[in-house]
């Protein structure tokens, strides 16, 4: 079995790299450390290149945006807070929230209508909601809202089962610790949220 793994790793060494910068990214997400945005952003990088290979486009074009995404969460959580001091974590709206939801719901619909009709992609559908709802919970991780981890558990136990299938199996291991690291940053998250509150 030791065997199986070091020759995949050996045959597939971007992929396994970019694993390795996706746990220590959302790790340092989950602690509210500035540093998990440069890292998320070479992590994405890689990932780019590993979805246009698979023929994952909705997931390729999402990392594409998390590029951008990785920027303005670096700096909003430096200097998006009050006066422009560091964001605080924060529940969101509750009409932000339904917001949320009717995109997610018209954009998996809509982008994988387009996949399935004019491109290859293979698990259109699938692949649409993973893109969207991903794109919703990072907009919201950057804005520090609480809520962007429950969005990424739903993701992330999406995503283990659509690598798997796909046979990116490091990626589908991957999205297990992700899974582990959000549950770990929504009660972390929820912990700072409450030091907050009380020591206002």
């Amino acid at each position: 079995m030791l065997e199986i793994i070091t020759n995949y790793i050996t045959d597939n060494p971007i992929e396994a790299i970019s694993a390795v910068f996706g746990i220590v990214c959302v790790y340092l997400n989950a602690k509210e450390n500035i540093w998990g945005w440069p890292i998320g952003i070479i992590n994405v990088a890689m990932a780019i290149y590993i979805f246009l290979q698979q023929r994952l486009y909705g997931d390729m074009g999402l990392h594409v945006i998390y590029v951008i995404l990785g920027f303005y969460g670096w700096y909003n959580w430096l200097y998006g807070g009050k006066a422009h001091s560091e964001l605080k974590v924060t529940w969101s709206s509750s009409s932000n929230l339904m917001l949320m939801l009717v995109i997610g719901v018209v954009g998996t619909v809509g982008l994988g209508y387009f996949l399935s009709s004019y491109t290859d992609a293979d698990l259109p559908f699938w692949d649409s909601f993973t893109t969207v709802f991903s794109l919703i919970a990072q907009y919201q991780l950057t804005k520090k809202y609480l809520e962007n981890w429950i969005v990424w558990i739903i993701v992330d136990l999406v995503c283990v089962f659509l690598y798997f299938y796909k046979g990116i199996y490091i990626y589908s291991f991957l999205y297990v610790v992700y899974l582990a690291l959000a549950t770990m940053g929504f009660f972390s998250w929820k912990k700072s949220m409450q030091s907050d509150l009380a020591y206002k």
